[in-house]
């Protein structure tokens, strides 16, 4: 999908991520993977904010998003909840960070609408710290050979509406990509994983 069209599909959707209530075990996997975030905090495609009030005290975040209506929103929810951020407007695929600038790398649910993911990944891997962490948690396709197939021929519409592709094989892109993979843990019959990684 062109890039610019995708960027609207997601400043369409900004309000409905901003009044968006998640579920209590959403909430509980988002608190249980950023309870370990520390120091200076890079945060992919922040969307609406709604990582912030799992975030420990004394961090400070750096916040991307290429949708200038979902960072408008996140920039709200930061003052909302006393987070020091920094926010950047930008398409995660065309930005550049100094080598080692990250303490703690953070991506929620964004892997999904990357054109390379495996590409940011190795960015990833080039900006965390030697000693930093990379905490992901992304949804792709089932381990479920009935619920791939709905997956997998459901993909093209939802990724035309929502921006978003649902069959991507996450783990394996983080294999792929040499991240150390330190811990997994799997959810909704493998399509949800919280992953605490660390740089190769």
């Amino acid at each position: 999908m062109e890039k610019q069209k995708l960027i609207r599909i997601f400043d369409k959707q900004a309000n409905q991520y901003d009044n968006k209530r998640e579920d209590p075990q959403q909430k509980r996997w988002r608190q249980q993977l950023l309870s370990h975030a520390k120091g200076e905090v890079l945060e992919l495609a922040v969307g609406a904010g709604a990582n912030f009030p799992f975030y420990p005290p004394d961090i400070k975040v750096t916040a991307t998003d290429f949708s200038e209506a979902m960072l408008e929103k996140a920039k709200r929810a930061a003052q909302h909840h006393h987070i020091a951020g920094t926010f950047i407007c930008s398409d995660i695929e065309e930005m550049s960070f100094s080598d080692h600038s990250f303490d703690t790398i953070v991506s929620t649910l964004s892997f999904c609408s990357y054109d390379n993911p495996l590409m940011v990944l190795n960015k990833i891997n080039r900006w965390c710290r030697p000693n930093g962490q990379i905490l992901l948690m992304e949804h792709g396709i089932s381990s479920n050979p009935a619920v791939s197939v709905v997956q997998k021929a459901l993909n093209p519409l939802l990724y035309r509406t929502y921006g978003c592709h649902y069959t991507r094989n996450i783990l394996g892109l983080i294999t792929e990509s040499g991240l150390k993979i330190n811990k997994v843990e799997s959810y909704w019959l493998n399509m949800v994983h919280l992953i605490w990684a660390s740089p190769r």
